[in-house]
């Protein structure tokens, strides 16, 4: 038997937060208006999901669009890393990248600094980069604990042979995480192909709303516990072969 594989959920309400924690996340990501993509949360649910049992790491972006951020931005996403130590979260969810797309090592050291101490996962903002290969070592040198990633590709699952890549060539200095489109339906399968050991999903009942962001989407809906439910199901199957 091999360890569990690790469910995390991304939520931006508190209902949300509670189905994902009964459905049997392991972990949350905590966001405000996925129907951005996820922006940063607000403190009072910063606080209330420190109260839960689940470690929550909190988004840490301050608008929706691009991930080309103003020296100004980053300030308040350093002051938004102060407000998830001060609510006493587990850690935090970072990106930031130039006008040519590449991962904008600047902000991310200042970021990964104010950090010091929290968790830090490196969110989707490599999926816009040429090779989402190359984050891999730029993240193990600044730190990050995984990569969150669909490889590039609209979805995780069209993105396998890229995060296939990116899990042999991180090795266990990190963790990289398959999330973006995936389903119970698909999700045994992503896992095995790919060698990943923690996996990332909305869990939503979903409705496609606005202009979708051309790698993150636009949904809302809610978190619906039954799916998580059958997520862990799922990828429990993994862990007892």
């Amino acid at each position: 038997m091999v360890d569990r594989v690790c469910l995390e959920v991304c939520v931006d309400s508190v209902a949300g937060l509670a189905a994902a924690i009964d459905g049997g996340a392991d972990r949350i990501e905590l966001c405000a208006a996925l129907s951005e993509g996820g922006l940063t949360p607000s403190a009072g649910l910063m606080h209330l999901a420190a109260k839960t049992p689940v470690p929550c790491y909190a988004m840490i972006r301050p608008r929706g669009g691009d991930f080309v951020f103003s020296t100004a931005e980053c300030s308040v996403m350093e002051q938004d890393i102060a407000q998830v130590r001060a609510a006493g979260l587990a850690g935090v969810v970072l990106g930031a990248a130039t006008s040519q797309d590449q991962l904008d090592l600047s902000v991310l050291s200042k970021l990964c600094h104010a950090a010091i101490g929290l968790g830090m996962t490196l969110h989707r903002v490599v999926d816009m980069l040429d090779d989402p290969v190359s984050a891999v070592q730029q993240a193990k040198s600044l730190g990050f604990e995984r990569i969150l990633t669909s490889g590039g590709a609209p979805s995780a699952p069209q993105g396998q042979a890229v995060i296939t890549r990116m899990v042999r060539q991180a090795g266990r200095a990190l963790s990289i995480m398959p999330g973006g489109g995936v389903s119970p339906d698909g999700v045994f399968d992503l896992l095995r192909q790919t060698g990943a050991r923690e996996v990332h999903a909305s869990c939503r009942n979903a409705t496609q709303e606005g202009t979708p962001h051309p790698i993150f989407g636009a949904v809302s809906g809610i978190t619906n516990q039954t799916t998580v439910s059958m997520m862990r199901h799922q990828i429990d199957q993994i862990s007892e072969r």
